[in-house]
């Protein structure tokens, strides 16, 4: 494999924790970043494969109604440090929500006002699990990450109260 996606580096990291079946990485991926990296289920079951077929993982145990464990392998745990010190790039944001507000006046005033109504709970229910995060980060760099999540919360929350009621 000539160079990691982010999906794909992300399940490495994952893997680190020992072997793990799909559903279980996506579980653990929308608990370890999901506030600021989402991976589909799609998406898993689309790396799993040509990651193993890269050797970067092998197959483990088979579980429970035909769940595959992925392991790790050495090559995999190579290309996931390979990817930690390399350049990043840049950042891109992929909102649902805030594509819909910059498509918004497609709709009616009702259809608008209950968008942002909707949003406004879900975000306002995410900023106590947020809350939560920060205070249960225990080292510094999941500490500052935990606050990125809440501040990214917080700023879709003032976006939310800075659209005009219609």
């Amino acid at each position: 494999m000539s160079e990691l996606n982010a999906t794909a580096a992300a399940l490495l990291g994952l893997l680190h924790d020992g072997p793990k079946t799909g559903g279980q990485l996506v579980a653990e991926a929308g608990e370890r970043f999901g506030a600021f990296f989402s991976v589909t289920r799609s998406q898993v079951y689309r790396e799993l494969p040509a990651l193993a077929e890269n050797g970067l993982l092998r197959l483990g145990k088979q579980g429970p109604r035909s769940s595959q464990q992925y392991v790790l392998t050495a090559a995999g745990k190579k290309a996931f440090k390979s990817w930690l010190v390399s350049e990043p790039g840049p950042d891109h944001l992929r909102s649902p929500l805030i594509l819909r507000l910059v498509h918004a006046n497609s709709l009616t005033a009702k259809q608008r006002s209950a968008l942002v109504t909707s949003a406004r709970e879900a975000y306002t229910a995410e900023l106590d699990a947020a809350k939560t995060a920060v205070k249960a980060a225990e080292d510094p760099y999941a500490k500052a990450v935990a606050e990125f999540g809440q501040a990214h919360v917080r700023a879709v929350l003032k976006l939310l109260d800075a659209i005009p009621v219609d």
